[in-house]
């Protein structure tokens, strides 16, 4: 690490330290690709905590297939290094935005088309290095896969939207790009698309992706030519055409489905094999039925519940035009709220780091 990175970690540090002395409020930010996720922070004169400086790979070993970046290293930067000796981030990192970081990435846990079958986020996260709301450098976890007694602190980092800690740099696993690819479509409804997609599921094929919308399915095999040749002949369907920026755009939601009319788009999870949901408004299948994005005007209690009534939970990635949905993530159990608090109060015991981004208490 250099001089200048070093100096750059230590004032971030500090200025931590100084919030907490001073119990004033800090907002993490990035590359602000992802403001929609979370909720919105209660405090919008809180001070500003930009990580972009801290940036670069710190190490990356292909042989190894594990890369340790900075976490205001841009994400196409990360990817573009892996590219170069074929391999990729199997957890297919949406990026919402050009100025998408490597940091934010991680704190929002979020994942991609290839999620079910290659693993998320938080399963390639191997160690992390953080600042706490104390302001001290803490490192967790480390360069190799291995089992873990307790806590892993470095997942908890995925998807905690930096609430626990500010995160400084992140080693991940990363796995060689597939080396061939072909995405196969077939004309369903949807209640036949979730049948399909959880039947085949369950045979030895190399599925990577699978989606559906407006009559449509879609299942992506990748791997060995000859095993996604084999799969293509007992699957049937159309072979799709130049596929990669059809991913891409259900990854990055530039489809026209998640841009039309000027209803809230919801996220709903579900198990895969929920039967199609009683609700207004047009959904898109993705993650073999596991994630279902909803177009809808109906009323967030009457989403939640017919989501809860299946096991599941549902959030918002866009709110409607005027009244903004409040709160956006689905409620927490009581439970696991009070275990999240205990979470936030040893990481961050002056609630300092991010505060509302997850719950508006805390």
């Amino acid at each position: 690490m250099t001089e200048t990175t070093d100096s750059t970690l230590a004032g971030l540090a500090a200025q931590v330290a100084d919030a907490c002395g001073a119990g004033r409020a800090l907002t993490i930010a990035g590359g602000g690709s992802k403001p929609f996720l979370g909720e919105a922070p209660p405090d919008t004169n809180a001070e500003k905590l930009d990580i972009t400086a801290y940036r670069g790979v710190v190490s990356y070993d292909p042989g190894e297939l594990v890369m340790t970046a900075r976490a205001g290293t841009p994400l196409a930067e990360i990817e573009a290094a892996l590219d170069t000796e074929g391999q990729r981030l199997a957890f297919e990192p949406p990026h919402y935005g050009e100025t998408a970081t490597l940091g934010g990435t991680i704190a929002t846990g979020i994942s991609g088309p290839g999620r079910p079958y290659t693993g998320a986020v938080r399963d390639f996260v191997l160690g992390t290095k953080i600042i706490n709301g104390r302001g001290e450098v803490l490192r967790f976890g480390g360069e190799v896969m291995k089992n873990v007694a307790g806590y892993d602190l470095s997942r908890l980092m995925v998807g905690a939207h930096g609430t626990l800690g500010v995160l400084a740099e992140i080693s991940l696993k990363v796995l060689p790009a597939p080396r061939f690819s072909r995405t196969r479509v077939f004309e369903f409804d949807a209640a036949t698309a979730i049948e399909r997609f959880n039947a085949w599921g369950l045979r030895p094929w190399p599925i990577t992706a699978s989606y559906w919308e407006d009559g449509r399915a879609y299942l992506r095999l990748s791997g060995a030519e000859s095993s996604v040749s084999a799969a293509m002949e007992t699957l049937g369907g159309e072979t799709l055409a130049d596929d990669a920026p059809f991913w891409t755009d259900v990854r990055e939601h530039r489809r026209d489905f998640f841009t039309r009319g000027d209803a809230p788009l919801w996220r709903l999870s579900v198990a895969p094999a929920t039967p199609t949901l009683d609700l207004h408004g047009e959904t898109a299948l993705d993650w073999g039925g596991a994630q279902r994005w909803l177009v809808s005007d109906a009323s967030p209690e009457s989403i939640r519940a017919a989501v809860a009534a299946h096991g599941g939970h549902a959030s918002v990635y866009r709110d409607a035009a005027g009244e903004p949905i409040r709160p956006r993530q689905h409620p927490m159990p009581a439970a696991l709220r009070q275990l999240s608090q205990r979470l936030k109060h040893s990481m961050d015991p002056a609630g300092i780091l991010n505060p509302g981004r997850i719950d508006p208490e805390f």
